[in-house]
């Protein structure tokens, strides 16, 4: 079975069904031999049902009397999830993700700096303060500047005051990190901290109105940074939107 560098023989089952499940691979509708993976992949069956439940949280596979193991239709996937998220993008399907996440937060962010001006504690601030010193000090970790952007808009989320508002960072929160560290990995990609900054002054003003005119301006220099950080089929330049 193929190697998979820091993951046991259940994650590498977990990692190789489900990436076959969302490229396409194995295809919706498809009922799964347990036997003829076990053997395929020199496993046990046990591991190969435990691996499957883990697909089954994830909405991938389901399990019926008389049918057996089955994939699920995309549709019921949770698109939500960290690792679906994942093997959407290394499957070339990330672009459709990236664009709902983009709507969704041109529709809830603006809505909740608002909040988050009329709201903010000084916790709050503090916590946003140090997201965007931790943004400032990651220079070229793609990784740590994608961990200081994502924890930024958890902590305004959290200064809207809205109980609901600030637990959709569960919702926001796996495709923002998968969007920032293809952001990020761009070595050429503008200081992010500008445009935050100008956001976090806005709330600390408790002026609502500019502070959703600097959310609207953040996130159009984020789908502005994507595209420049988007594969780009023959060496085409991006189209900036």
């Amino acid at each position: 079975m193929t190697s998979y560098a820091g993951r046991g023989v259940h994650g590498q089952v977990v990692e190789l069904l489900g990436s076959r499940i969302v490229a396409g691979e194995t295809g919706e509708g498809a009922t799964l031999d347990l036997r003829e993976l076990a053997a395929e992949l020199d496993i046990s069956l046990t591991v190969i049902r435990e691996s499957l439940k883990v697909l089954a949280g994830k909405g991938l596979v389901a399990a019926r009397q008389k049918r057996g193991t089955y994939v699920r239709p995309h549709t019921e996937w949770n698109f939500l999830d960290a690792d679906v998220i994942r093997w959407r993008i290394a499957g070339g399907k990330g672009d459709a993700l990236l664009r709902d996440l983009g709507e969704l937060r041109a529709i809830v962010e603006p809505a909740a700096v608002r909040c988050a001006a009329q709201r903010r504690t000084d916790e709050d601030l503090r916590a946003l303060e140090e997201a965007l010193a931790a943004m400032s000090a990651a220079g070229d970790d793609a990784s740590a500047a994608a961990a200081a952007d994502t924890a930024f808009h958890r902590a305004l989320l959290a200064a809207s005051g809205n109980g609901m508002l600030a637990r959709l960072d569960r919702l926001l929160e796996p495709g923002l990190r998968a969007r920032d560290r293809l952001v990020h990995a761009r070595r050429e990609a503008d200081d992010p901290v500008p445009s935050h900054r100008a956001v976090l002054d806005a709330v600390r003003a408790r002026d609502e109105d500019r502070a959703a005119a600097a959310m609207l301006d953040l996130l159009a220099k984020s789908d502005a940074d994507l595209d420049l950080a988007r594969p780009h089929p023959d060496g085409a330049a991006p189209l900036l939107r």
